[in-house]
């Protein structure tokens, strides 16, 4: 994973992520996820806040935030550790690119990790589980469940816990697209629509 990561500068991702609470679906995001090296991001979203835009980083090395529908002509520019950005388990869109997903997975089977790993095949794709201190929240223990594809190295998902069992989380890839041609003020213009 580290390797395909390595040789890929840039990629675009349809991206959903579902919420559990006490087991039950909490909430849904679907977005369409853009990442070029060093670190920029651009986030336009589908649901629940369909025309959302979000770049990482702005001229300040904050979050510009353009929101959708009739306020589409404002602009925000807020802290990456904004609490208003940040998800449940704390994780801030500066820590959301492959690179840091692929580390953290690496950290889960090392260091980080609390359980024997189980590695299967399902469609395609490696399926690794494992008990291990969650990313992005100190003190916690998350069970895993990572799914690579086998065509690219690349993750398909990735399942959240609890140590028994209980969904707190999940977040699937879809569409991933490699080096796709970006507009060359993608990262900076949040008018900019399409598909590149």
């Amino acid at each position: 994973m580290k390797a395909a990561s390595a040789h890929v500068n840039a990629y675009r991702v349809e991206t959903e992520v579902t919420t559990y609470r006490r087991g039950r679906v909490d909430g849904r995001q679907r977005f369409i996820y853009t990442f070029e090296k060093p670190g920029r991001i651009r986030i336009d979203m589908e649901f629940p806040h369909p025309g959302m835009v979000m770049i990482y980083p702005d001229a300040q090395g904050k979050v510009l935030v353009r929101p959708g529908g009739w306020a589409s002509f404002l602009n925000f520019h807020l802290s990456p550790d904004s609490r208003l950005l940040a998800n449940a388990a704390g994780q801030r869109i500066d820590q959301t690119d492959f690179g840091l997903l692929i580390r953290n997975i690496a950290h889960s089977l090392t260091d980080q990790r609390r359980g024997p790993p189980r590695l299967t095949t399902e469609d395609g794709k490696w399926v690794l589980e494992v008990l291990a201190e969650d990313h992005f929240r100190q003190g916690v223990l998350t069970r895993y469940r990572f799914t690579i594809d086998q065509a690219t190295d690349l993750p398909a998902s990735v399942q959240e816990s609890t140590p028994e069992g209980k969904m707190e989380r999940a977040v699937t890839f879809r569409h991933l697209a490699t080096s796709p041609h970006l507009p060359e003020n993608w990262f900076k213009d949040p008018g900019l629509e399409g598909n590149p």
